[in-house]
């Protein structure tokens, strides 16, 4: 009993480790996407910012230290060589520097800029992985009609072949049939090709061949956008969305830089303390130690820079007005996203609703003309039409059930909202290829 139960749990993991739903490719593909990995050290980079903008409202710090062998000839003391001794420290406080605060706001927004590339990355790799994911169940689909449709002409072949022989059909049906099954060979080496394709575009993501996937079941719940207004889903996306939070706070850092670079023209002010002791310092022609404390404020204030400032300004402005533009065009396209995303899912449930019936129509038209066929009103030709039909029927349906499901993908992430637990709504669609 145990080695059965054994064996027992060995299958399991073997099947477990050849099937996969769409979020156990998820995460395979979070850990071995590369474009994702980029996309994470950026963001380790990006929140580095902060701490270096602080840096310039924080003490600054400086410890130097000497040892110098000296040798000097003079009229009056003669030649002299001795070694002198120094070490010192020098500490900074900024007290007034417009420029650092102003880096200081902009490390803020740098990190918020970072903080939405990274959300956006993630939302992206979802959507690719999915794309992926129903691509290859997609060309698994085309490949099993061709293969199916291919029987089906093979058996049309084989009868217009017997009724050739006993004089009941032309030999045009019997042509008609093996062009129709050549031509079925030459599309199924095609969707063959196309399936290794896309398996070879999900291995980009994961970071390896896919194992068996799961494939879409027939419990597919279609339903309309929630909330069933675009209006309310746009002004969704402009709040949410993390391109549009990248763009306002790249608005922000540019609005941030035109300060910043106007602070050129303000004094600074610090507070300096620093200590210091010197060895053998030659006063002279006497050997002298001294030890020097300081501490105080410290003014600067520039005059004249030969116009680096406000060319500097200049520049900052300029950048700032496209940082603008640049924000206003991200929000139309986000705005243009989102209606597209939204009248997707709208157009694909009437679209998968309308195939389906569609469906059945070939299907019965199909049992029709094989009656006809039977009773000699219809021809071969006429069956294969009406095979090709229902089996082209059937390829767009499994098409635009997929599309309707990558579309309600699409309209959450162009809302921003889109997260893991959406995957998890589509596993309960799919169900094990076996």
């Amino acid at each position: 009993m145990k080695r059965l139960s054994l064996a027992l749990m060995g299958i399991g993991f073997i099947h477990l480790a050849l099937a996969a739903d769409l979020s156990d490719i998820y995460h395979q593909a979070q850990r071995n996407d590369a474009a994702y990995a980029s996309a994470r050290a950026a963001y380790r980079a990006g929140v580095e910012k902060l701490p270096q903008g602080r840096a310039g409202l924080l003490p600054q710090a400086s410890l130097n230290a000497s040892v110098l062998n000296n040798n000097t000839s003079s009229s009056v003391f003669g030649d002299r060589s001795y070694t002198s001794r120094g070490v010192g420290i020098t500490v900074i406080q900024p007290i007034y520097r417009k420029q650092n605060w102003e880096h200081y706001e902009q490390a803020k927004q740098q990190v918020s800029v970072a903080e939405a590339q990274l959300a956006s990355a993630a939302q992206d790799l979802i959507l690719r992985t999915a794309q992926a994911y129903f691509d290859v169940l997609q060309s698994q689909d085309n490949l099993n009609f061709v293969r199916a449709q291919k029987a089906a002409i093979g058996e049309q072949l084989a009868q217009a072949r017997r009724n050739f022989e006993v004089g009941t059909a032309t030999i045009t049906d019997s042509n008609e049939a093996q062009a129709r099954s050549d031509l079925a060979s030459a599309q199924e080496i095609a969707a063959l090709n196309d399936l290794q394709i896309k398996q070879r575009a999900l291995q980009r993501i994961i970071g390896k061949l896919p194992p068996r996937l799961d494939v879409l079941g027939d419990k597919l719940q279609l339903a309309p956008p929630n909330p069933a207004s675009i209006d309310a889903w746009i002004a969704r996306a402009e709040q949410d969305s993390p391109a549009l939070k990248a763009q306002r706070a790249g608005y922000e850092i540019a609005q941030r830089e035109v300060e910043r670079n106007r602070a050129g023209h303000y004094p600074t002010l610090d507070a300096v303390a620093s200590y210091s002791d010197n060895r053998n310092q030659n006063f002279g022609g006497f050997q002298v130690n001294t030890k020097n404390a300081v501490i105080g404020v410290e003014l600067n204030l520039p005059l004249y820079q030969g116009g680096l400032v406000g060319s500097r300004v200049r520049e900052a402005v300029a950048n700032q007005d496209k940082a603008r533009e640049d924000l206003e065009d991200a929000r139309r396209q986000v705005d243009l996203n989102t209606s597209q995303a939204y009248l997707g899912v709208t157009s694909g449930e009437a679209q998968v609703k309308a195939l389906e019936q569609a469906l059945l129509s070939s299907q019965t038209s199909l049992d029709s003309t094989r009656l006809g066929l039977e009773v000699g009103v219809r021809t071969t030709v006429d069956v294969l039409n009406a095979q090709q039909q229902m089996y082209s029927a059937k390829r767009d349906l499994a098409a635009a059930r997929y599309n309707y499901i990558l579309s309600s993908l699409r309209l959450k992430a162009a809302a921003g909202t889109l997260s893991e637990t959406d995957l998890g709504e589509v596993d309960k669609w799919l169900v094990s290829s076996e």
